[in-house]
């Protein structure tokens, strides 16, 4: 699933790889997921997510900068969702930030 990108998403730029394992039950994941979708795609800097679940979920987010991405990380609505990812929603998870210097495809 491709929720946003960008043309101008061109090497340099940067990838926060989001890999999860849910908790049994939605317990509000899909409404609180919903608007996270929502809100990261109006953050300054945000090139572009995509998104699958199957039993692992992985999200990758791209970003300009690495203060873009910091800049995400502090933002109120998201911490709010980070804390009940970690009480109520996920067994387990892993984040990544990785420089993309180059990137093909057809």
């Amino acid at each position: 699933m491709v929720l946003k990108t960008s043309a101008s998403m061109k090497p340099t730029y940067y990838a926060v790889i989001f890999t999860s394992v849910r908790t049994d039950g939605d317990n509000g994941y899909g409404e609180m997921s919903e608007r996270m979708e929502e809100l990261v795609c109006k953050q300054p800097w945000f090139l572009g997510m995509e998104a699958a679940r199957n039993e692992v979920g992985i999200t990758v987010c791209y970003w300009e900068s690495l203060e873009s991405i910091l800049n995400w990380k502090q933002n109120l609505e998201h911490q709010h969702a980070q804390k009940l990812g970690y009480e109520k929603w996920y067994t387990s998870y892993n984040v990544k930030i990785c420089k993309v210097k180059n990137e093909y495809g057809f």
